[in-house]
């Protein structure tokens, strides 16, 4: 006879406890075990445990392949599930074997799982086995996470929140959190007394008192600096938006700038200023026909503007015109920095309200939460557990799907706030997804790429690029060897039909077949796959973190960055007073909903995990947790590094500091 030593780790989560039988069956290459029951006096399977048991065998089992486990409801005792966090077995032979699975346990059925060595199909030594075990896995899946095919990009199907798998659920103490935060929020931040209040502001003090409620250093900075054409420039390069603004070298035809207009001191001309690169455009044209919202019976106003900008001798990117439609006409004036204070500060706020409600569907919403989303859904449909890149990703997936359901629900729903209190809330947000996701290409969402596409590699101040650059390439310094490790040539990456059914997933699901996309549909070489899951990994942490944590910050300051305006842009010059832009503005009630919604979407989770943090191992090899060591000293550094840029800036741009970046789309 010989001895199996058995350690069993419950996870140190909420409910985590169970008192259920627990069985274990251990499967190697010579045979298996019978099935035992982990059974002593004391309780061994409660939150944080460690528990150590002894398997007996008749002979060896030779290498462990697998283990399955299975939970017995014991009687007079309530039935409860178990969230097991890992195995270990050494055996006789003194090896120790590692078997990851972080999983909820609920029902009675056998679950399997494998050694944490990571292997693709082809590398596992027991074919028929590891056939049968994959396949089962996978089969499983696919009934759990199935594509609701409606909407836009697609997304997990989910009847209700109660429907939702235990395995992507929030954590107890994320679940409260957010509880308590949307119950509370209005009420922490003062604003229950004003909610319904329907009233338009009649002076600018009340809108500075709301602020004054929940003010940080950033929304003081934002309210004192609104007006100033160098921080309305600033805003496309280092706001919450800097995805839109690009090089000009020729205008767009429905563009009717002219050089007397932007020069009238004949100094410079636009063709001169074009050539020497010192030209930039952002054009809201997704806008452009989309049937603006109705808020408190009140019809409100959407703009598609095009605004051109100017990098002056000082570095600084100034505007030098706003046309506030898409159609040159003689009641849709160009804008300019010499016109009245009124009409050009009206002028730049119908531009930042277009930026709120462009940015939020489609930078933040569409590029980060609905495409993390797909990635989520096919990783879990189409690689088990013991695949490398399921160990790469599982991190980058915590949380997504749940965000996701709740943001559809109570945000982007009929009902929800988005719907309610934005100009493109109801038909619009689904006119302008549509839109966004048909100009969504692979060049755009890998940050490298994108930056030169847009021609903006020299342009002075541009932290998110400084940032987002060097953690594209710290996280493909840690991807390919990793990658690469486990694919040899790239025959493997072409033979893999795990790997393989989870990109062409993505493509057709994701990306609805467009082709014009560039999205690969399938993988042909090791770099192509080590680009693509790289920019998996930066979608899901640093953009993320880039498009969502300034909102507040940015938007807490309404006039900054409008939800929604409540008069048509001016027709005609040297009619806009201050009374006129108050009147423009949304009313008190959207107003506040909007600050508190921004608010929210601002908090940091207690128990959120920061990009490079790997508390659940499933990578049990030594070359992969010697690259995540590595990967977290990179990170380190550049966070120093980002720090002390920042001691010398006057706004400091903290948004892609690894230290601020979660792992994954989680709030």
């Amino acid at each position: 006879m010989v001895d199996y030593e058995v350690i069993v780790l419950t996870g140190s989560l909420g409910f985590a406890t169970t008192f259920d039988n627990i069985y274990i069956k251990l499967v190697g290459l010579n045979g298996s075990s019978k099935r035992k029951c982990l059974w002593s006096c004391m309780p061994s399977f409660y939150s944080g445990a460690v528990s150590r048991f002894t398997v007996t065998c008749p002979v060896s089992l030779g290498e462990l392949l697998l283990i399955e486990v299975d939970k017995e409801h014991r009687l007079l005792l309530p039935d409860m599930s178990w969230y097991a966090a890992k195995v270990e077995v050494t055996s006789p032979e003194g090896d120790t074997y590692h078997f990851p699975i972080y999983q909820w346990i609920t029902n009675s059925d056998v679950h399997r799982f494998k050694e944490g060595k990571a292997l693709r199909a082809s590398q596992e030594k027991n074919s028929l086995l590891a056939k049968y075990s994959r396949q089962e896995e996978l089969e499983k899946q696919q009934q759990v996470y199935c594509w609701e095919k409606e909407g836009i990009a697609h997304c997990m199907k989910a009847d209700n929140a109660q429907s939702l798998p235990y395995d992507i659920r929030f954590s107890l103490t994320k679940t409260a959190e957010m509880t308590y935060i949307s119950a509370k929020g209005l009420g922490q931040m003062g604003l229950m007394q004003i909610l319904e209040w329907k009233k338009e502001f009649t002076r600018m003090e009340d809108i500075s008192l709301l602020l004054h409620i929940h003010q940080t250093k950033r929304s003081d900075y934002v309210q004192k600096h609104w007006k100033e054409d160098a921080f309305f420039g600033y805003q496309f390069l280092n706001g919450v938006n800097p995805i839109l603004i690009r090089r000009c070298t020729a205008l767009p035809d429905n563009f009717r700038v002219t050089d007397k207009m932007v020069f009238p001191d004949d100094q410079h001309n636009l063709k001169d200023e074009m050539t020497k690169g010192n030209i930039f455009l952002c054009d809201y044209k997704l806008l452009d026909g989309v049937q603006a919202n109705t808020i408190n019976g009140k019809k409100q106003y959407l703009m598609a503007p095009l605004v051109l900008l100017r990098k002056n001798e000082e570095d600084q990117l100034m505007p030098i015109a706003i046309q506030l439609k898409q159609k040159p006409a003689e009641d849709n004036p160009v804008f300019l920095p010499t016109d009245s204070e009124y009409d050009w500060l009206l002028a730049k706020i119908f531009v930042r309200s277009a930026d709120f409600n462009l940015y939020e569907l489609n930078a933040h919403l569409l590029r980060a939460h609905l495409l993390a989303e797909v990635f989520t859904v096919s990783l879990l449909r189409n690689l088990p557990m013991v695949h490398p890149l399921y160990k790469l990703l599982r991190p980058h997936t915590r949380y997504t799907l749940q965000i996701n359901y709740l943001a559809r629900d109570l945000l982007i729903s009929e009902n929800g706030s988005f719907a309610k209190f934005t100009a493109s809330g109801g038909k619009g947000a689904a006119e302008i997804l549509k839109k966004s996701l048909a100009t969504v290409t692979y060049t755009s969402l890998c940050i490298p790429d994108d930056i030169e596409e847009r021609g903006l590699k020299d342009v002075p101040n541009f932290y998110y690029r400084d940032d987002g650059l060097k953690l594209w390439d710290i996280i493909h310094r840690f991807v390919e060897p990793v990658l690469t490790h486990y694919y040899e040539t790239d025959a493997d990456v072409q033979e893999d039909h795990e790997l393989q059914n989870w990109i062409k997933e993505i493509f057709e699901h994701g990306f609805l077949s467009n082709n014009n996309s560039g999205i690969p549909q399938k993988f042909t070489t090791k770099n192509e796959m080590v680009k693509f899951v790289t920019m998996v990994i930066f979608t899901c942490s640093a953009q993320h973190s880039a498009v969502n944590s300034g909102q507040y910050d940015f938007g807490g300051w309404m006039p900054n960055s409008p939800t929604s305006l409540q008069l048509p842009p001016p027709t005609t010059k040297e009619t806009a007073t201050e009374k006129t832009m108050l009147d423009t503005f949304p009313s008190v009630n959207t107003t506040v909903h909007a600050m508190a919604t921004l608010w929210l979407l601002s908090k940091e989770s207690s128990d959120r995990v920061l990009l490079g943090h790997f508390p659940e191992e499933h990578f049990t090899d030594k070359f992969p947790r010697k690259r995540i060591m590595e990967f977290q000293e990179e990170l380190q550094r550049l966070s120093a590094e980002i720090k002390t840029r920042n001691k010398d800036l006057d706004l400091p741009y903290t948004y892609l500091d690894p230290k601020v970046i979660e792992n994954s789309v989680s709030i």
